[in-house]
Protein backbone atom coordinates (compact mmCIF):
# COMPACT_ATOMS: atom_id res chain seq x y z
CA UNK A 1 0.00 0.00 0.00
CA UNK A 2 1.42 3.40 -1.04
CA UNK A 3 1.62 5.92 1.77
CA UNK A 4 -0.35 9.11 1.24
CA UNK A 5 1.78 12.17 0.51
CA UNK A 6 1.11 15.79 1.43
CA UNK A 7 1.97 18.83 -0.71
CA UNK A 8 0.81 22.27 0.44
CA UNK A 9 2.54 25.68 0.52
CA UNK A 10 3.43 24.97 4.17
CA UNK A 11 4.03 21.23 4.32
CA UNK A 12 5.56 18.59 2.07
CA UNK A 13 5.94 14.99 3.20
CA UNK A 14 5.91 11.48 1.83
CA UNK A 15 6.90 10.09 -1.55
CA UNK A 16 5.28 12.52 -3.99
CA UNK A 17 3.20 11.23 -6.89
CA UNK A 18 3.89 14.00 -9.40
CA UNK A 19 1.58 12.52 -12.02
CA UNK A 20 -1.28 12.76 -9.54
CA UNK A 21 -0.33 16.35 -8.61
CA UNK A 22 -0.29 17.42 -12.25
CA UNK A 23 -3.86 16.18 -12.65
CA UNK A 24 -5.05 17.66 -9.34
CA UNK A 25 -3.50 21.08 -10.01
CA UNK A 26 -4.46 21.18 -13.69
CA UNK A 27 -0.89 21.58 -14.93
CA UNK A 28 0.60 20.76 -18.33
CA UNK A 29 3.74 18.66 -18.71
CA UNK A 30 6.70 20.24 -20.50
CA UNK A 31 6.75 18.20 -23.71
CA UNK A 32 9.54 17.62 -26.22
CA UNK A 33 8.37 20.54 -28.37
CA UNK A 34 8.68 22.99 -25.50
CA UNK A 35 12.02 21.50 -24.48
CA UNK A 36 13.36 22.19 -27.97
CA UNK A 37 12.07 25.77 -27.85
CA UNK A 38 13.74 26.33 -24.48
CA UNK A 39 17.00 24.82 -25.75
CA UNK A 40 17.26 27.61 -28.35
CA UNK A 41 17.92 29.97 -25.45
CA UNK A 42 19.16 27.80 -22.58
CA UNK A 43 21.12 25.18 -24.47
CA UNK A 44 21.03 21.72 -22.93
CA UNK A 45 19.86 22.48 -19.41
CA UNK A 46 19.88 19.75 -16.75
CA UNK A 47 16.86 21.15 -14.94
CA UNK A 48 14.82 20.71 -18.12
CA UNK A 49 16.31 17.53 -19.62
CA UNK A 50 16.04 15.69 -16.29
CA UNK A 51 12.49 17.00 -15.84
CA UNK A 52 13.30 18.68 -12.53
CA UNK A 53 11.33 21.62 -13.90
CA UNK A 54 8.69 19.45 -15.50
CA UNK A 55 5.30 21.19 -15.67
CA UNK A 56 3.95 24.58 -16.65
CA UNK A 57 1.10 26.94 -17.32
CA UNK A 58 1.26 29.13 -20.45
CA UNK A 59 4.99 28.66 -21.06
CA UNK A 60 4.26 28.61 -24.80
CA UNK A 61 2.56 32.01 -24.48
CA UNK A 62 5.65 33.44 -22.76
CA UNK A 63 7.93 32.23 -25.55
CA UNK A 64 5.50 33.44 -28.23
CA UNK A 65 5.40 36.93 -26.72
CA UNK A 66 9.17 37.02 -26.27
CA UNK A 67 9.70 36.10 -29.92
CA UNK A 68 7.34 38.94 -30.89
CA UNK A 69 9.56 41.34 -28.94
CA UNK A 70 7.34 41.57 -25.84
CA UNK A 71 9.77 40.64 -23.07
CA UNK A 72 8.50 38.92 -19.94
CA UNK A 73 9.89 39.34 -16.45
CA UNK A 74 10.59 36.70 -13.80
CA UNK A 75 9.16 36.45 -10.32
CA UNK A 76 9.51 33.98 -7.47
CA UNK A 77 10.57 34.10 -3.84
CA UNK A 78 11.07 32.50 -0.50
CA UNK A 79 9.38 32.40 2.90
CA UNK A 80 12.11 33.32 5.42
CA UNK A 81 11.22 31.13 8.41
CA UNK A 82 14.74 29.77 8.88
CA UNK A 83 18.17 29.53 7.31
CA UNK A 84 18.47 28.71 3.63
CA UNK A 85 19.20 25.12 2.65
CA UNK A 86 20.35 23.71 -0.68
CA UNK A 87 16.83 22.76 -1.75
CA UNK A 88 15.74 26.39 -1.51
CA UNK A 89 18.38 27.41 -4.05
CA UNK A 90 17.04 25.36 -6.98
CA UNK A 91 14.39 27.84 -8.16
CA UNK A 92 16.81 30.77 -7.81
CA UNK A 93 19.59 29.02 -9.72
CA UNK A 94 17.21 28.17 -12.56
CA UNK A 95 15.77 31.70 -12.51
CA UNK A 96 19.29 33.08 -12.97
CA UNK A 97 19.78 30.82 -15.97
CA UNK A 98 16.52 32.10 -17.44
CA UNK A 99 17.43 35.70 -16.67
CA UNK A 100 20.84 35.36 -18.32
CA UNK A 101 19.45 33.55 -21.38
CA UNK A 102 16.53 35.92 -22.04
CA UNK A 103 18.04 39.13 -20.57
CA UNK A 104 14.99 39.98 -18.47
CA UNK A 105 14.13 41.63 -15.15
CA UNK A 106 13.58 39.54 -12.04
CA UNK A 107 11.55 40.25 -8.87
CA UNK A 108 12.25 38.16 -5.76
CA UNK A 109 9.68 38.29 -2.96
CA UNK A 110 10.63 37.45 0.63
CA UNK A 111 7.33 36.79 2.35
CA UNK A 112 8.29 37.75 5.89
CA UNK A 113 4.68 38.67 6.65
CA UNK A 114 3.54 35.17 5.68
CA UNK A 115 5.98 33.41 7.96
CA UNK A 116 5.04 35.58 10.92
CA UNK A 117 1.35 34.85 10.32
CA UNK A 118 1.64 31.13 9.73
CA UNK A 119 4.34 30.17 12.24
CA UNK A 120 2.76 30.35 15.69
CA UNK A 121 6.01 30.54 17.67
CA UNK A 122 7.98 32.77 15.30
CA UNK A 123 8.51 36.35 16.47
CA UNK A 124 8.54 39.23 14.02
CA UNK A 125 12.14 40.12 14.96
CA UNK A 126 13.22 36.55 14.18
CA UNK A 127 11.54 36.67 10.76
CA UNK A 128 13.29 39.94 9.94
CA UNK A 129 16.64 38.38 10.84
CA UNK A 130 15.95 35.41 8.56
CA UNK A 131 14.88 37.78 5.78
CA UNK A 132 18.29 39.43 5.84
CA UNK A 133 20.15 36.10 6.02
CA UNK A 134 18.12 34.66 3.13
CA UNK A 135 18.85 37.76 1.04
CA UNK A 136 22.56 37.07 1.40
CA UNK A 137 22.10 33.57 -0.01
CA UNK A 138 20.14 34.85 -3.00
CA UNK A 139 22.58 37.66 -3.80
CA UNK A 140 25.50 35.20 -3.47
CA UNK A 141 24.22 33.35 -6.55
CA UNK A 142 25.48 36.22 -8.70
CA UNK A 143 22.43 38.18 -9.84
CA UNK A 144 22.85 41.48 -11.65
CA UNK A 145 21.51 44.29 -9.41
CA UNK A 146 20.61 46.35 -12.48
CA UNK A 147 18.00 43.77 -13.48
CA UNK A 148 17.13 42.14 -10.14
CA UNK A 149 15.16 43.48 -7.18
CA UNK A 150 14.35 41.85 -3.84
CA UNK A 151 11.07 42.64 -2.09
CA UNK A 152 10.59 42.25 1.64
CA UNK A 153 6.83 42.46 2.13
CA UNK A 154 7.39 44.31 5.40
CA UNK A 155 9.92 46.80 4.01
CA UNK A 156 7.86 47.42 0.86
CA UNK A 157 4.48 47.29 2.58
CA UNK A 158 3.14 50.64 1.36
CA UNK A 159 3.54 49.70 -2.30
CA UNK A 160 2.57 46.05 -1.82
CA UNK A 161 -0.56 46.72 0.22
CA UNK A 162 -1.97 49.21 -2.27
CA UNK A 163 -1.91 46.52 -4.98
CA UNK A 164 -2.83 43.61 -2.69
CA UNK A 165 -6.17 45.12 -1.71
CA UNK A 166 -7.12 45.21 -5.39
CA UNK A 167 -6.63 41.44 -5.47
CA UNK A 168 -8.34 40.94 -2.11
CA UNK A 169 -11.45 42.78 -3.28
CA UNK A 170 -11.94 40.16 -6.02
CA UNK A 171 -11.12 37.17 -3.79
CA UNK A 172 -13.75 35.46 -1.64
CA UNK A 173 -13.30 33.65 1.64
CA UNK A 174 -14.94 30.57 0.15
CA UNK A 175 -12.19 30.42 -2.49
CA UNK A 176 -9.29 30.60 -0.03
CA UNK A 177 -11.03 28.07 2.21
CA UNK A 178 -11.39 25.66 -0.70
CA UNK A 179 -7.84 26.14 -2.00
CA UNK A 180 -5.93 26.23 1.29
CA UNK A 181 -8.21 24.35 3.67
CA UNK A 182 -8.64 27.30 6.04
CA UNK A 183 -11.14 27.04 8.89
CA UNK A 184 -12.92 29.46 11.22
CA UNK A 185 -9.87 29.21 13.50
CA UNK A 186 -7.46 30.52 10.82
CA UNK A 187 -6.19 34.00 11.65
CA UNK A 188 -7.39 36.75 9.30
CA UNK A 189 -3.86 37.69 8.30
CA UNK A 190 -3.29 34.23 6.85
CA UNK A 191 -6.54 34.49 4.91
CA UNK A 192 -5.42 37.80 3.38
CA UNK A 193 -1.84 36.79 2.66
CA UNK A 194 -2.28 35.14 -0.76
CA UNK A 195 -3.32 38.60 -2.06
CA UNK A 196 0.20 39.82 -1.18
CA UNK A 197 1.83 36.88 -2.94
CA UNK A 198 -0.08 37.75 -6.11
CA UNK A 199 1.25 41.31 -6.29
CA UNK A 200 4.70 40.74 -7.86
CA UNK A 201 2.97 38.85 -10.69
CA UNK A 202 1.60 42.18 -11.99
CA UNK A 203 3.74 44.78 -10.19
CA UNK A 204 6.02 45.39 -13.17
CA UNK A 205 2.95 46.04 -15.32
CA UNK A 206 1.73 48.60 -12.78
CA UNK A 207 5.10 50.36 -12.73
CA UNK A 208 5.53 50.40 -16.51
CA UNK A 209 1.84 51.25 -17.12
CA UNK A 210 1.54 48.51 -19.72
CA UNK A 211 0.85 44.80 -19.68
CA UNK A 212 4.05 42.78 -19.27
CA UNK A 213 4.00 38.96 -19.20
CA UNK A 214 5.28 37.34 -16.02
CA UNK A 215 6.90 33.92 -15.66
CA UNK A 216 7.13 32.29 -12.23
CA UNK A 217 9.61 29.41 -11.77
CA UNK A 218 8.66 27.78 -8.47
CA UNK A 219 8.37 24.62 -6.42
CA UNK A 220 5.13 22.77 -7.11
CA UNK A 221 4.11 23.18 -3.46
CA UNK A 222 3.49 26.91 -4.07
CA UNK A 223 1.11 26.34 -6.96
CA UNK A 224 -2.14 27.06 -5.03
CA UNK A 225 -1.16 30.72 -4.57
CA UNK A 226 -0.58 31.19 -8.28
CA UNK A 227 -3.77 29.41 -9.32
CA UNK A 228 -5.60 32.12 -7.39
CA UNK A 229 -3.47 34.84 -9.00
CA UNK A 230 -4.29 33.48 -12.46
CA UNK A 231 -7.98 33.65 -11.64
CA UNK A 232 -7.92 37.19 -10.23
CA UNK A 233 -5.42 39.13 -12.37
CA UNK A 234 -7.43 39.14 -15.63
CA UNK A 235 -10.28 40.73 -13.64
CA UNK A 236 -7.86 43.58 -12.87
CA UNK A 237 -6.80 43.91 -16.51
CA UNK A 238 -3.50 42.00 -16.34
CA UNK A 239 -2.13 38.89 -18.02
CA UNK A 240 -2.46 35.62 -16.20
CA UNK A 241 1.01 34.87 -14.79
CA UNK A 242 2.67 31.94 -16.52
CA UNK A 243 4.55 29.41 -14.42
CA UNK A 244 7.02 26.57 -14.59
CA UNK A 245 6.97 24.09 -11.71
CA UNK A 246 9.83 22.10 -10.27
CA UNK A 247 9.92 18.93 -8.25
CA UNK A 248 10.84 19.12 -4.60
CA UNK A 249 14.47 18.26 -3.88
CA UNK A 250 14.38 15.36 -1.42
CA UNK A 251 15.95 15.54 2.00
CA UNK A 252 18.64 13.26 3.38
CA UNK A 253 16.08 11.21 5.30
CA UNK A 254 13.57 8.71 3.99
CA UNK A 255 10.73 9.96 1.76
CA UNK A 256 10.46 13.67 2.37
CA UNK A 257 11.73 17.05 1.31
CA UNK A 258 14.44 18.94 3.11
CA UNK A 259 12.93 20.62 6.13
CA UNK A 260 14.46 23.39 8.21
CA UNK A 261 12.53 22.01 11.19
CA UNK A 262 14.49 18.75 10.82
CA UNK A 263 18.12 19.94 10.47
CA UNK A 264 19.55 16.46 9.87
CA UNK A 265 17.50 16.16 6.65
CA UNK A 266 19.01 19.18 4.94
CA UNK A 267 22.28 20.96 4.32
CA UNK A 268 22.18 24.64 5.17
CA UNK A 269 24.26 27.17 3.28
CA UNK A 270 25.83 28.14 6.61
CA UNK A 271 26.87 24.61 7.63
CA UNK A 272 30.52 24.00 8.47
CA UNK A 273 32.41 21.39 6.37
CA UNK A 274 32.43 18.78 9.14
CA UNK A 275 28.66 19.17 9.57
CA UNK A 276 28.12 18.78 5.81
CA UNK A 277 30.18 15.60 5.75
CA UNK A 278 28.45 14.15 8.80
CA UNK A 279 24.98 14.76 7.33
CA UNK A 280 25.92 13.20 3.98
CA UNK A 281 27.59 10.16 5.53
CA UNK A 282 24.51 9.52 7.71
CA UNK A 283 22.00 9.97 4.86
CA UNK A 284 19.37 7.41 3.84
CA UNK A 285 20.31 5.44 0.73
CA UNK A 286 18.89 2.77 -1.54
CA UNK A 287 21.74 0.42 -0.66
CA UNK A 288 21.78 -3.05 0.88
CA UNK A 289 22.50 -3.91 4.49
CA UNK A 290 26.15 -4.76 3.77
CA UNK A 291 28.73 -3.95 1.11
CA UNK A 292 28.81 -7.64 0.18
CA UNK A 293 25.06 -7.70 -0.51
CA UNK A 294 25.33 -4.41 -2.38
CA UNK A 295 27.96 -5.83 -4.74
CA UNK A 296 25.91 -9.00 -5.23
CA UNK A 297 22.41 -7.57 -5.70
CA UNK A 298 22.95 -3.87 -6.38
CA UNK A 299 21.11 -0.90 -4.91
CA UNK A 300 18.03 1.17 -5.73
CA UNK A 301 18.86 4.76 -6.78
CA UNK A 302 15.14 5.57 -7.12
CA UNK A 303 14.78 5.82 -3.34
CA UNK A 304 18.32 7.00 -2.56
CA UNK A 305 18.73 10.55 -1.23
CA UNK A 306 22.41 10.59 -2.23
CA UNK A 307 21.60 9.80 -5.86
CA UNK A 308 18.92 12.49 -5.84
CA UNK A 309 21.46 15.10 -4.72
CA UNK A 310 23.63 14.23 -7.72
CA UNK A 311 20.57 14.26 -9.97
CA UNK A 312 19.15 17.61 -8.84
CA UNK A 313 22.28 19.69 -8.46
CA UNK A 314 25.68 18.09 -8.03
CA UNK A 315 26.40 16.42 -11.38
CA UNK A 316 26.13 18.44 -14.59
CA UNK A 317 26.88 15.61 -17.03
CA UNK A 318 23.78 13.58 -17.98
CA UNK A 319 25.95 10.67 -19.12
CA UNK A 320 27.63 10.49 -15.72
CA UNK A 321 24.21 10.50 -14.03
CA UNK A 322 23.17 7.56 -16.23
CA UNK A 323 26.40 5.72 -15.44
CA UNK A 324 26.00 6.30 -11.69
CA UNK A 325 22.47 4.89 -11.85
CA UNK A 326 23.72 1.80 -13.67
CA UNK A 327 26.68 1.26 -11.35
CA UNK A 328 24.40 1.44 -8.34
CA UNK A 329 21.94 -1.10 -9.75
CA UNK A 330 24.75 -3.48 -10.73
CA UNK A 331 26.55 -3.19 -7.39
CA UNK A 332 29.64 -1.65 -9.00
CA UNK A 333 29.67 1.18 -6.46
CA UNK A 334 28.79 1.01 -2.79
CA UNK A 335 27.09 3.67 -0.71
CA UNK A 336 30.19 4.70 1.24
CA UNK A 337 32.06 5.56 -1.96
CA UNK A 338 29.09 7.46 -3.38
CA UNK A 339 28.64 9.43 -0.15
CA UNK A 340 32.29 10.37 0.07
CA UNK A 341 32.37 11.79 -3.46
CA UNK A 342 29.14 13.72 -2.88
CA UNK A 343 30.37 15.12 0.44
CA UNK A 344 33.45 16.53 -1.30
CA UNK A 345 31.31 18.14 -4.03
CA UNK A 346 28.92 19.74 -1.54
CA UNK A 347 31.74 20.94 0.74
CA UNK A 348 33.34 22.68 -2.24
CA UNK A 349 30.01 24.24 -3.27
CA UNK A 350 29.18 25.42 0.26
CA UNK A 351 32.66 26.83 0.83
CA UNK A 352 32.47 28.92 -2.36
CA UNK A 353 28.90 29.98 -1.61
CA UNK A 354 29.86 31.15 1.88
CA UNK A 355 32.68 33.24 0.46
CA UNK A 356 30.25 34.97 -1.93
CA UNK A 357 27.69 35.24 0.86
CA UNK A 358 30.03 37.39 2.93
CA UNK A 359 30.61 39.71 -0.01
CA UNK A 360 26.84 39.99 -0.45
CA UNK A 361 26.56 41.95 2.81
CA UNK A 362 27.87 45.00 0.97
CA UNK A 363 25.35 44.60 -1.85
CA UNK A 364 22.00 44.28 -0.03
CA UNK A 365 21.01 47.92 -0.51
CA UNK A 366 21.54 47.63 -4.26
CA UNK A 367 18.91 44.88 -4.48
CA UNK A 368 16.33 45.70 -1.82
CA UNK A 369 13.21 47.66 -2.72
CA UNK A 370 11.96 49.97 0.02
CA UNK A 371 9.10 52.48 0.33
Amino acid sequence: MVKEFVVTPWEVKGRIDYEKLVKEFGLNLIDDRLIKRLERYLGRNKFITRKIFFAHRDLGFILDEYEKGNKFYLYNGRGPSGNTHIGHLISFIFAKQLQDAFDVKYLIQLTDDEKFLFKENLKLEEVEKFTYENMLDIIALGFDPRKTRIISDLAYAKTMYREAIKVAKKLTFSTVKAVFGFTNETNVGSIFFTSMQAVPAFLESVKEKRNIPCLIPHGIDQDPHFRIARDILPKLGFYKPASIQCKIMPGLGKEGKMSSSEPSTCIFTTDAPDIVRKKVMNAFTGGRETAELQRKYGGNPDICSIYQYYYFLFEEDDQKIFELNEKCRKGEIICGECKKILAEKIEKFISEHQRKREKARDLVEKFLLKD
